[in-house]
């Protein structure tokens, strides 16, 4: 469900003392937990919604417009539970078995740390960076090596047996929290355990919700790009407003100016072009059959969309709409924006590689049978 008004008005309010804090506020957390958005992925039979990514997509956005870095962290809840969902009956119990509304941490690429057997499950021990919402997570996610046969598993481990290390400070996304996270020594029972591979193809057992069934790379761009798409709407309302206004000095509006039109023209068409491309990987995401080509092309989807938004906001940006307010929302957003376009997981460079692995295979084979018959 989207955030009540009352909800989107508290995280708005915290919004630039979570970026000067560095963390979410008490009550922009209890607003985010009350959105919905920690048990939107997780399965019926905790009080979860099973919900879709294309409503994923608007209720994340509509968050990233009160602040990205809220909307950075609920996205995150929404996904880990998604993950979550892949422990055994038993885990998921512990995890879900008061409440669906449960934050939860991750740290699974790359992994790091070992984990050595143990007669109950496995003794874990490592240290992860770039833990988002460490500080208000009940549980954490970390994937780690087995010692024994090198296999990779991810680990549920309670927020409790985490050390948090303050280590986030960071040019966007500063609310976000993303600090370091340790694990001394820690043993993980076998219920609180799955194999790295079955989250990178997702589950396979029958009459599972599409939700659960999808791999971790066909929708994981556009999740993490959906932030930064409310950032980018926000920063243009604000921008907005300063062309709306009267220069200094010659007392006609802002928008007087050519250049300010045309920046609004095509800032404004980029984001659209972005919340379009966001929306089709997310359609597709929820009903396609699943190919290395679906997978790809979303993957193709979210990296442009990234780097459209990012373009949006430099062209607000080098307007000097900013100039007399460096601490404000539009640099904010700016920052915002910029950060979530350089995730990993949006580069356009290895994701260009991986789309173009499927799309020329596929034209190949097309021209191999033209030439065939």
């Amino acid at each position: 469900m989207p955030p009540t008004p009352s909800a989107f008005d508290t995280i708005a309010r915290q919004a630039r003392t979570a970026d000067s804090d560095r963390r979410l506020a008490r009550e922009a957390v209890a607003a985010l937990a009350a959105s919905g958005l920690a048990r939107h992925f997780v399965p019926a039979r905790w009080g979860g919604a099973e919900g879709t990514f294309t409503v994923l997509l608007h209720e994340v956005a509509a968050v990233g417009e009160a602040c990205t870095s809220a909307a950075w962290v609920g996205m995150l809840w929404a996904a880990h539970g998604r993950f979550a969902a892949l422990l055994p009956e038993e885990g998921r119990r512990r995890l879900w078995g008061s409440s669906p509304d449960v934050p939860i941490s991750a740290a699974l690429m790359p992994p790091a740390g070992r984990a050595e057997p143990a007669p109950d499950g496995w003794r874990l021990t490592g240290t992860w960076g770039c833990v988002s919402g460490a500080d208000s997570a009940e549980w954490v996610l970390v994937a780690a090596p087995v010692a024994d046969d090198g296999e990779t598993r991810v680990f549920a481990v309670p927020g409790a047996a985490v050390d948090v290390l303050d280590t986030w400070d960071a040019t966007g996304l500063r609310g976000t929290g993303s600090h370091t996270a340790v694990v001394r020594d820690a043993v993980v029972p076998h219920e609180l355990s799955f194999p790295m591979a079955e989250l990178m193809r997702g589950a396979t057992a029958p009459d599972l919700p599409r939700c659960h069934t999808a791999p971790a790379q066909l929708a994981g761009g556009l999740m993490f790009c959906a932030p930064a798409l409310g950032a980018a709407r926000r920063a243009l309302a604000v921008w907005s407003q300063w062309a709306a206004s009267k220069a200094p000095g010659s007392g006609r509006p802002q928008h007087d100016s050519a250049a300010v039109r045309e920046t609004l023209a095509v800032a404004s068409a980029h984001i659209d072009a972005a919340g379009l491309l966001l929306e089709r990987a997310a359609r597709r995401a929820d009903t396609e059959p699943v190919t290395p080509a679906l997978v790809t092309g979303n993957q193709r989807d979210a990296a442009v969309a990234a780097g459209l938004l990012a373009d949006a906001v430099d062209r607000l940006f080098r307007t000097g709409a900013h100039i007399r307010d460096a601490s404000g929302d539009l640099t904010r957003l700016w920052r915002d924006v910029h950060t979530v376009a350089s995730h990993g997981v949006l580069r356009l460079e290895p994701t260009a590689a991986a789309y173009a692995s499927t799309a020329l295979a596929a034209a190949d084979r097309a021209s191999t049978a033209s030439r065939s018959a």
